[in-house]
């Protein structure tokens, strides 16, 4: 994971997402990012070419699911995640922000029935609120810096479906203060904004990733409402 690449890749990245920040593009970097790595999955920090270990774990646990339900994988990046919902039957649909990415995933999958497709969190498309039975948010949110994480949390949250889930990786932090980033951890109250947007917690895992003891958690989240 990002804490696992070298210390020049962590600091780039971390370089590229400060500049969008400055220009008031939070999310413009990881295009740039796509584009100069040229091909070269060693220079994306967390393509493993293989599908999260916690969505596995989960979709394991969960299976097998009624076939033909709508899915929707967040900031896809080179597509995995998507591809092993689509194996376990869903229809899925997966978008990043960064057409690379997107070329990517189709050159890697040329015969996926994937719909990859170029979409902005910050824009969803009006045609997908309340529209899919399983989305999956891993690590876009803490991407992002908390001038937008109200926004970003509420459009993760428009997409799910009336008795549809979402399931949540992202890293958390033990205090209210801004963190120093990127990434930026959710904290508690932030967390508590899904909830009060109609979804109800499920389950919760919490984690901790690498030698760098970051703790995360996966979180089940269902609307009821």
């Amino acid at each position: 994971m990002f804490e696992q690449q070298p210390e020049d890749l962590r600091f780039y990245v971390q370089q590229l997402a400060t500049e969008a920040l400055q220009k008031s593009e939070p999310s413009a970097w990881f295009e740039v990012l796509y584009t100069e790595a040229k091909g070269d999955t060693a220079k994306i920090p967390w393509a493993k070419l293989a599908p999260h270990p916690y969505l596995q774990d989960w979709l394991t646990i969960r299976q097998p699911f009624a076939s033909g339900q709508k899915a929707l994988v967040i900031g896809c990046g080179l597509g995995d995640d998507a591809e092993t919902l689509a194996e376990q039957g869903f229809e899925v649909t997966a978008f990043d922000i960064s057409p690379t990415a997107i070329a990517w995933c189709k050159q890697r999958f040329p015969d996926s029935t994937v719909s990859y497709v170029v979409a902005d969190l910050l824009a969803i498309y009006p045609q997908w609120h309340q529209a899919f039975d399983f989305v999956f948010e891993c690590r876009n949110i803490q991407a992002l810096p908390l001038n937008v994480r109200s926004w970003v949390i509420s459009s993760v949250t428009s997409v799910v479906a009336l008795g549809g889930t979402l399931l949540l990786i992202t890293r958390v932090r033990d205090t209210e203060a801004e963190p120093s980033g990127p990434p930026w951890p959710l904290s508690d109250s932030e967390l508590a904004q899904f909830e009060s947007l109609g979804l109800q917690q499920v389950e919760k895992l919490e984690f901790l990733e690498s030698e760098f003891n970051v703790k995360q958690v996966r979180i089940e989240y269902q609307r009821h409402k």
